[in-house]
Protein backbone atom coordinates (compact mmCIF):
# COMPACT_ATOMS: atom_id res chain seq x y z
CA UNK A 1 0.00 0.00 0.00
CA UNK A 2 1.23 3.53 -0.60
CA UNK A 3 2.79 5.48 2.09
CA UNK A 4 -0.35 7.74 1.25
CA UNK A 5 -2.36 5.57 2.58
CA UNK A 6 -1.12 5.40 5.88
CA UNK A 7 -2.28 7.21 9.30
CA UNK A 8 -0.46 7.01 12.91
CA UNK A 9 -1.95 6.61 16.54
CA UNK A 10 0.32 7.65 19.10
CA UNK A 11 0.86 4.99 21.87
CA UNK A 12 -1.08 7.16 24.35
CA UNK A 13 -4.52 8.86 23.10
CA UNK A 14 -4.30 11.66 25.81
CA UNK A 15 -1.01 13.23 23.82
CA UNK A 16 -1.20 13.51 20.62
CA UNK A 17 -2.71 11.95 17.99
CA UNK A 18 -0.60 11.13 14.24
CA UNK A 19 -2.32 11.33 11.24
CA UNK A 20 -1.66 11.56 7.74
CA UNK A 21 -2.91 13.09 4.54
CA UNK A 22 -3.29 11.18 2.28
CA UNK A 23 -4.64 11.91 -1.90
CA UNK A 24 -7.51 10.28 -3.33
CA UNK A 25 -7.01 6.16 -4.53
CA UNK A 26 -8.61 3.56 -5.55
CA UNK A 27 -8.46 0.77 -2.20
CA UNK A 28 -7.59 -2.15 -2.65
CA UNK A 29 -10.86 -4.57 -3.83
CA UNK A 30 -9.59 -7.95 -1.88
CA UNK A 31 -8.95 -6.35 1.82
CA UNK A 32 -10.64 -4.21 4.25
CA UNK A 33 -10.68 -0.99 3.91
CA UNK A 34 -9.18 -0.19 7.10
CA UNK A 35 -5.60 1.69 7.18
CA UNK A 36 -2.17 0.80 8.21
CA UNK A 37 -0.39 2.68 10.83
CA UNK A 38 2.85 4.75 10.71
CA UNK A 39 5.18 6.94 13.03
CA UNK A 40 6.01 9.92 10.70
CA UNK A 41 3.16 12.12 10.49
CA UNK A 42 1.87 15.85 11.15
CA UNK A 43 -0.30 16.20 14.96
CA UNK A 44 -3.85 16.39 16.00
CA UNK A 45 -3.36 18.56 19.44
CA UNK A 46 -5.22 16.60 21.77
CA UNK A 47 -4.49 18.93 24.72
CA UNK A 48 -7.97 20.44 25.56
CA UNK A 49 -9.24 17.20 25.71
CA UNK A 50 -12.04 17.13 27.93
CA UNK A 51 -10.96 14.85 31.14
CA UNK A 52 -11.65 11.15 30.89
CA UNK A 53 -14.31 11.60 33.85
CA UNK A 54 -17.93 10.13 32.86
CA UNK A 55 -20.13 12.86 32.32
CA UNK A 56 -23.89 12.44 30.82
CA UNK A 57 -25.08 14.36 28.08
CA UNK A 58 -27.60 17.23 29.57
CA UNK A 59 -29.37 19.24 26.72
CA UNK A 60 -29.71 21.93 30.01
CA UNK A 61 -25.53 21.84 29.88
CA UNK A 62 -24.25 20.97 26.22
CA UNK A 63 -27.09 22.25 24.05
CA UNK A 64 -26.54 26.28 22.69
CA UNK A 65 -29.07 26.26 19.85
CA UNK A 66 -29.04 30.16 17.71
CA UNK A 67 -31.39 29.07 14.63
CA UNK A 68 -29.54 29.73 11.56
CA UNK A 69 -29.38 33.27 9.80
CA UNK A 70 -31.11 31.25 6.65
CA UNK A 71 -32.15 28.13 5.15
CA UNK A 72 -32.30 27.56 1.52
CA UNK A 73 -35.14 25.61 -0.38
CA UNK A 74 -35.27 23.37 -3.00
CA UNK A 75 -36.79 25.76 -4.97
CA UNK A 76 -33.97 28.09 -4.21
CA UNK A 77 -31.61 25.49 -5.67
CA UNK A 78 -33.58 25.18 -8.88
CA UNK A 79 -34.78 21.82 -8.00
CA UNK A 80 -38.52 20.64 -8.03
CA UNK A 81 -40.42 21.74 -5.02
CA UNK A 82 -41.81 18.06 -4.62
CA UNK A 83 -38.10 16.87 -4.67
CA UNK A 84 -36.87 14.83 -1.32
CA UNK A 85 -39.37 14.28 1.59
CA UNK A 86 -39.01 18.53 2.83
CA UNK A 87 -39.06 21.40 0.82
CA UNK A 88 -35.81 22.43 3.28
CA UNK A 89 -31.96 22.05 1.21
CA UNK A 90 -29.62 23.16 3.54
CA UNK A 91 -29.29 25.43 5.88
CA UNK A 92 -26.44 28.33 6.81
CA UNK A 93 -24.01 27.29 9.58
CA UNK A 94 -25.96 27.33 13.22
CA UNK A 95 -24.99 26.89 16.97
CA UNK A 96 -25.73 23.84 18.26
CA UNK A 97 -23.10 22.27 21.17
CA UNK A 98 -21.38 23.98 23.40
CA UNK A 99 -17.51 23.84 24.03
CA UNK A 100 -17.81 21.67 26.57
CA UNK A 101 -19.82 19.34 24.39
CA UNK A 102 -17.30 19.23 21.74
CA UNK A 103 -14.45 18.65 23.77
CA UNK A 104 -16.30 15.71 25.12
CA UNK A 105 -17.33 14.22 21.25
CA UNK A 106 -13.44 14.71 19.96
CA UNK A 107 -12.12 12.56 23.57
CA UNK A 108 -14.49 9.73 22.49
CA UNK A 109 -14.07 9.75 18.93
CA UNK A 110 -10.60 10.47 18.64
CA UNK A 111 -9.86 7.72 21.35
CA UNK A 112 -7.78 4.48 20.42
CA UNK A 113 -10.28 2.02 20.85
CA UNK A 114 -12.60 4.05 18.09
CA UNK A 115 -9.23 4.23 15.87
CA UNK A 116 -8.21 0.81 16.41
CA UNK A 117 -11.84 -0.57 15.66
CA UNK A 118 -13.69 2.41 13.37
CA UNK A 119 -11.66 3.45 10.35
CA UNK A 120 -12.20 2.93 7.35
CA UNK A 121 -11.35 4.87 4.14
CA UNK A 122 -12.46 4.96 0.45
CA UNK A 123 -12.53 6.24 -2.97
CA UNK A 124 -14.63 9.35 -1.95
CA UNK A 125 -13.24 10.23 1.42
CA UNK A 126 -10.02 8.96 2.75
CA UNK A 127 -10.35 9.53 6.47
CA UNK A 128 -13.34 7.96 8.28
CA UNK A 129 -14.04 6.66 11.96
CA UNK A 130 -18.14 5.05 11.76
CA UNK A 131 -20.00 3.11 13.81
CA UNK A 132 -18.81 3.31 17.18
CA UNK A 133 -21.65 4.63 18.86
CA UNK A 134 -22.62 3.73 21.62
CA UNK A 135 -20.11 1.67 22.43
CA UNK A 136 -16.97 3.83 22.33
CA UNK A 137 -18.79 6.87 22.18
CA UNK A 138 -21.85 6.72 24.56
CA UNK A 139 -22.06 10.74 24.74
CA UNK A 140 -21.59 11.29 21.27
CA UNK A 141 -24.86 8.42 20.95
CA UNK A 142 -26.97 10.61 23.71
CA UNK A 143 -26.71 13.61 22.32
CA UNK A 144 -27.94 12.98 18.89
CA UNK A 145 -30.73 10.57 20.66
CA UNK A 146 -31.68 13.12 23.00
CA UNK A 147 -35.48 14.71 22.36
CA UNK A 148 -34.13 18.65 22.50
CA UNK A 149 -31.56 17.92 20.00
CA UNK A 150 -33.54 15.89 17.34
CA UNK A 151 -36.36 18.67 17.90
CA UNK A 152 -33.91 20.97 16.62
CA UNK A 153 -32.34 19.62 13.64
CA UNK A 154 -36.31 18.65 13.06
CA UNK A 155 -36.97 22.54 13.25
CA UNK A 156 -34.24 23.17 10.63
CA UNK A 157 -35.03 20.25 8.44
CA UNK A 158 -38.92 21.54 8.13
CA UNK A 159 -39.68 17.83 9.09
CA UNK A 160 -39.74 15.33 11.97
CA UNK A 161 -36.48 13.65 11.56
CA UNK A 162 -34.50 10.55 13.48
CA UNK A 163 -31.52 9.24 13.73
CA UNK A 164 -31.26 6.95 10.64
CA UNK A 165 -29.90 4.14 12.46
CA UNK A 166 -27.08 3.64 15.20
CA UNK A 167 -24.27 3.01 12.57
CA UNK A 168 -24.59 6.04 10.81
CA UNK A 169 -24.63 8.28 14.66
CA UNK A 170 -21.35 10.61 14.59
CA UNK A 171 -19.46 9.27 11.49
CA UNK A 172 -16.64 11.26 11.54
CA UNK A 173 -14.38 12.40 8.38
CA UNK A 174 -10.64 13.75 8.91
CA UNK A 175 -8.40 15.75 6.67
CA UNK A 176 -4.71 16.39 8.44
CA UNK A 177 -1.63 18.65 7.65
CA UNK A 178 1.50 19.04 9.11
CA UNK A 179 2.22 22.33 9.54
CA UNK A 180 4.72 22.75 6.91
CA UNK A 181 1.81 21.39 4.59
CA UNK A 182 -0.49 24.06 6.07
CA UNK A 183 1.62 26.94 5.16
CA UNK A 184 2.26 25.37 1.90
CA UNK A 185 -1.08 24.79 0.81
CA UNK A 186 -1.94 29.20 1.76
CA UNK A 187 0.91 29.69 -0.55
CA UNK A 188 -0.68 27.83 -3.15
CA UNK A 189 -4.02 29.12 -2.87
CA UNK A 190 -2.73 32.38 -2.58
CA UNK A 191 -0.56 32.09 -5.95
CA UNK A 192 -3.93 30.42 -7.48
CA UNK A 193 -6.37 33.49 -6.56
CA UNK A 194 -3.89 36.08 -7.60
CA UNK A 195 -3.37 34.17 -10.84
CA UNK A 196 -6.58 33.69 -11.36
CA UNK A 197 -7.25 38.12 -10.88
CA UNK A 198 -4.32 38.69 -13.50
CA UNK A 199 -6.32 36.74 -15.97
CA UNK A 200 -9.62 37.77 -14.96
CA UNK A 201 -11.47 34.90 -14.10
CA UNK A 202 -11.30 35.36 -10.34
CA UNK A 203 -15.12 35.34 -10.53
CA UNK A 204 -15.40 32.04 -11.74
CA UNK A 205 -16.26 28.61 -9.69
CA UNK A 206 -12.88 27.35 -8.18
CA UNK A 207 -13.08 23.61 -8.54
CA UNK A 208 -11.74 21.66 -5.87
CA UNK A 209 -9.49 19.00 -7.59
CA UNK A 210 -8.66 17.45 -4.19
CA UNK A 211 -11.72 17.55 -1.86
CA UNK A 212 -11.98 16.13 1.36
CA UNK A 213 -15.19 14.55 0.39
CA UNK A 214 -15.84 13.87 -3.30
CA UNK A 215 -19.01 14.92 -4.87
CA UNK A 216 -21.75 12.22 -4.25
CA UNK A 217 -24.77 12.27 -2.88
CA UNK A 218 -26.00 10.88 0.56
CA UNK A 219 -27.29 7.57 1.29
CA UNK A 220 -30.22 8.88 3.83
CA UNK A 221 -32.76 11.55 3.29
CA UNK A 222 -31.04 13.80 5.46
CA UNK A 223 -27.67 14.81 7.64
CA UNK A 224 -26.54 17.18 10.02
CA UNK A 225 -22.45 18.15 9.88
CA UNK A 226 -21.36 19.61 13.22
CA UNK A 227 -17.34 20.79 12.63
CA UNK A 228 -15.49 19.54 15.76
CA UNK A 229 -11.81 21.60 14.74
CA UNK A 230 -11.13 25.19 15.55
CA UNK A 231 -12.13 27.15 12.31
CA UNK A 232 -11.07 30.54 13.58
CA UNK A 233 -7.74 30.62 10.47
CA UNK A 234 -9.51 28.68 8.24
CA UNK A 235 -9.85 29.58 4.11
CA UNK A 236 -12.10 27.13 2.20
CA UNK A 237 -13.55 24.22 3.92
CA UNK A 238 -17.14 25.40 2.33
CA UNK A 239 -19.58 22.63 1.06
CA UNK A 240 -20.26 22.89 -2.58
CA UNK A 241 -23.67 22.06 -4.38
CA UNK A 242 -24.82 21.29 -7.49
CA UNK A 243 -27.98 23.33 -8.40
CA UNK A 244 -30.61 22.12 -10.47
CA UNK A 245 -28.85 24.51 -13.69
CA UNK A 246 -25.95 22.23 -12.85
CA UNK A 247 -24.35 25.75 -11.28
CA UNK A 248 -22.18 25.51 -7.72
CA UNK A 249 -23.61 26.94 -4.85
CA UNK A 250 -21.51 27.38 -2.15
CA UNK A 251 -22.43 27.08 2.00
CA UNK A 252 -20.16 28.04 4.35
CA UNK A 253 -18.40 26.00 6.26
CA UNK A 254 -19.36 25.95 10.22
CA UNK A 255 -17.32 27.27 13.02
CA UNK A 256 -16.70 24.69 15.85
CA UNK A 257 -19.85 23.73 17.85
CA UNK A 258 -21.55 24.50 14.64
CA UNK A 259 -23.54 22.78 12.28
CA UNK A 260 -24.99 22.69 8.81
CA UNK A 261 -28.33 20.62 7.82
CA UNK A 262 -28.33 19.09 4.41
CA UNK A 263 -31.15 17.11 2.48
CA UNK A 264 -28.19 15.47 1.12
CA UNK A 265 -29.57 12.71 -0.85
CA UNK A 266 -31.08 14.59 -3.56
CA UNK A 267 -27.90 17.04 -3.71
CA UNK A 268 -24.78 16.54 -5.45
CA UNK A 269 -22.22 18.04 -2.81
CA UNK A 270 -19.03 17.67 -1.77
CA UNK A 271 -16.57 18.97 1.19
CA UNK A 272 -14.13 21.22 -0.45
CA UNK A 273 -10.37 21.70 1.34
CA UNK A 274 -9.41 23.86 4.17
CA UNK A 275 -6.34 26.02 4.36
CA UNK A 276 -4.94 27.63 7.38
CA UNK A 277 -5.50 24.86 9.71
CA UNK A 278 -3.86 21.36 10.21
CA UNK A 279 -6.99 19.63 10.99
CA UNK A 280 -10.24 19.44 9.79
CA UNK A 281 -12.78 17.16 11.27
CA UNK A 282 -16.43 17.17 11.06
CA UNK A 283 -18.79 14.96 12.48
CA UNK A 284 -21.73 13.83 9.82
CA UNK A 285 -25.18 12.40 11.87
CA UNK A 286 -28.17 10.98 9.22
CA UNK A 287 -31.71 11.06 9.37
CA UNK A 288 -34.67 9.94 8.17
CA UNK A 289 -38.29 11.11 8.43
CA UNK A 290 -40.01 9.93 11.82
CA UNK A 291 -43.04 8.90 9.68
CA UNK A 292 -43.56 5.54 8.27
CA UNK A 293 -45.71 6.98 6.02
CA UNK A 294 -43.38 9.31 4.40
CA UNK A 295 -41.20 7.46 1.45
CA UNK A 296 -38.07 6.58 2.43
CA UNK A 297 -35.51 6.70 -0.47
CA UNK A 298 -32.38 5.14 1.60
CA UNK A 299 -29.55 3.52 -0.76
CA UNK A 300 -27.00 1.62 0.48
CA UNK A 301 -24.41 2.68 -2.40
CA UNK A 302 -21.75 5.26 -0.56
CA UNK A 303 -21.60 3.04 2.69
CA UNK A 304 -21.40 -0.42 2.26
CA UNK A 305 -17.82 -0.39 1.09
CA UNK A 306 -16.85 1.69 4.58
CA UNK A 307 -19.52 -0.39 7.47
CA UNK A 308 -19.44 -3.62 9.40
CA UNK A 309 -21.98 -5.49 6.79
CA UNK A 310 -23.65 -7.57 8.91
CA UNK A 311 -24.19 -4.91 11.79
CA UNK A 312 -25.42 -2.25 8.82
CA UNK A 313 -27.52 -4.42 7.06
CA UNK A 314 -29.48 -5.79 10.08
CA UNK A 315 -30.19 -2.13 11.27
CA UNK A 316 -31.00 -1.73 7.61
CA UNK A 317 -33.57 -4.14 8.03
CA UNK A 318 -34.65 -3.44 11.50
CA UNK A 319 -36.17 -0.19 10.71
CA UNK A 320 -37.23 -0.95 7.17
CA UNK A 321 -39.69 -3.90 8.83
CA UNK A 322 -40.71 -1.55 11.66
CA UNK A 323 -41.57 1.05 8.72
CA UNK A 324 -43.65 -1.73 7.22
CA UNK A 325 -45.28 -3.24 9.99
CA UNK A 326 -46.46 0.61 11.32
CA UNK A 327 -48.02 0.76 7.69
CA UNK A 328 -49.43 -2.53 7.39
CA UNK A 329 -51.51 -2.20 11.23
CA UNK A 330 -52.34 1.38 9.61
CA UNK A 331 -53.84 -0.08 6.65
CA UNK A 332 -55.28 -2.98 8.79
CA UNK A 333 -56.94 -0.38 11.25
CA UNK A 334 -58.47 1.56 8.57
CA UNK A 335 -59.77 -1.81 6.77
CA UNK A 336 -61.66 -3.31 9.96
CA UNK A 337 -63.09 0.45 10.84
CA UNK A 338 -64.88 0.51 7.03
CA UNK A 339 -65.63 -3.12 7.65
CA UNK A 340 -67.33 -2.24 11.11
CA UNK A 341 -68.94 0.99 9.50
CA UNK A 342 -70.64 -0.81 6.42
CA UNK A 343 -68.35 0.81 3.76
CA UNK A 344 -67.06 -1.97 2.11
CA UNK A 345 -63.92 -3.19 0.97
CA UNK A 346 -61.70 -0.88 -1.27
CA UNK A 347 -60.18 -3.47 -3.43
CA UNK A 348 -58.00 -0.77 -6.22
CA UNK A 349 -56.75 0.55 -2.30
CA UNK A 350 -55.90 -2.69 -1.70
CA UNK A 351 -54.42 -4.09 -4.37
CA UNK A 352 -52.28 -0.11 -4.95
CA UNK A 353 -50.85 -0.70 -0.69
CA UNK A 354 -49.77 -4.20 -1.59
CA UNK A 355 -47.88 -3.27 -4.69
CA UNK A 356 -46.39 0.13 -2.73
CA UNK A 357 -44.78 -2.72 0.01
CA UNK A 358 -43.87 -5.25 -2.92
CA UNK A 359 -41.72 -2.24 -4.22
CA UNK A 360 -40.48 -1.22 -0.86
CA UNK A 361 -39.32 -5.33 0.11
CA UNK A 362 -37.53 -5.52 -3.30
CA UNK A 363 -35.81 -2.09 -2.67
CA UNK A 364 -34.52 -3.54 0.47
CA UNK A 365 -33.23 -6.82 -1.41
CA UNK A 366 -31.72 -4.82 -3.79
CA UNK A 367 -29.48 -2.74 -1.52
CA UNK A 368 -28.32 -5.62 0.29
CA UNK A 369 -25.86 -7.18 -1.79
CA UNK A 370 -23.87 -10.56 -1.05
CA UNK A 371 -20.29 -9.46 1.06
CA UNK A 372 -18.82 -11.13 -1.89
CA UNK A 373 -19.64 -8.44 -4.26
CA UNK A 374 -19.08 -5.82 -2.03
CA UNK A 375 -15.92 -3.95 -2.48
CA UNK A 376 -14.35 -2.25 0.38
CA UNK A 377 -13.04 1.01 0.34
CA UNK A 378 -14.70 1.33 -3.08
CA UNK A 379 -18.26 3.40 -4.05
CA UNK A 380 -19.54 3.45 -7.48
CA UNK A 381 -20.88 5.97 -9.69
CA UNK A 382 -24.63 5.41 -9.47
CA UNK A 383 -25.26 7.75 -6.71
CA UNK A 384 -24.21 10.71 -8.61
CA UNK A 385 -27.63 12.11 -10.88
CA UNK A 386 -25.35 14.14 -13.24
CA UNK A 387 -23.60 12.66 -16.43
CA UNK A 388 -20.53 15.13 -16.19
CA UNK A 389 -19.89 14.45 -12.51
CA UNK A 390 -20.51 10.21 -13.53
CA UNK A 391 -17.55 10.98 -16.53
CA UNK A 392 -14.90 12.66 -14.18
CA UNK A 393 -15.75 9.92 -11.44
CA UNK A 394 -14.62 7.31 -13.62
CA UNK A 395 -12.25 9.05 -15.12
CA UNK A 396 -10.72 9.44 -11.49
CA UNK A 397 -11.14 6.15 -10.90
CA UNK A 398 -9.03 4.93 -13.96
CA UNK A 399 -6.26 7.87 -13.67
CA UNK A 400 -5.84 6.09 -9.71
CA UNK A 401 -5.70 2.25 -11.05
CA UNK A 402 -3.57 3.42 -13.86
CA UNK A 403 -1.17 4.80 -11.32
CA UNK A 404 -1.24 2.07 -8.73
CA UNK A 405 0.04 -0.03 -12.18
CA UNK A 406 2.99 2.18 -12.78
Amino acid sequence: MASADILTISPSITDTLHLDNPSPTIPESSTSSKRKYSSDSPLIDMSNMAPPVKVAFNPADHLSFKPPSKVFTMKDLGLPDDTGVSAVAVSEPFQLFTPEAIQRMRAEVLSTRVWENCQYSSNLSQCQLRGFAPDYAPFVYDAWKSPETLAIISEVAGVDLVPQMDFEIGHINISMQSEEQKHESIAAFAEKKSREADEGVAGCPWEDDNPIVDWHTDSYPFVCVLMLSECTNMIGGETALRTGTGEIMKVRGPQMGCAVVLQGRYIEHQALRAFGTTERITMVTSFRPKSAAIKDDTVLTTVRGVSNLPELYFQYSEYRLEMLEERIRKKLKEMQEQKRTHRGFDICAMKKFVKEQEEFLAKMDQQMLEESKVTKGFCDDSHLLSSDLKEKSRKKARTAVASETV
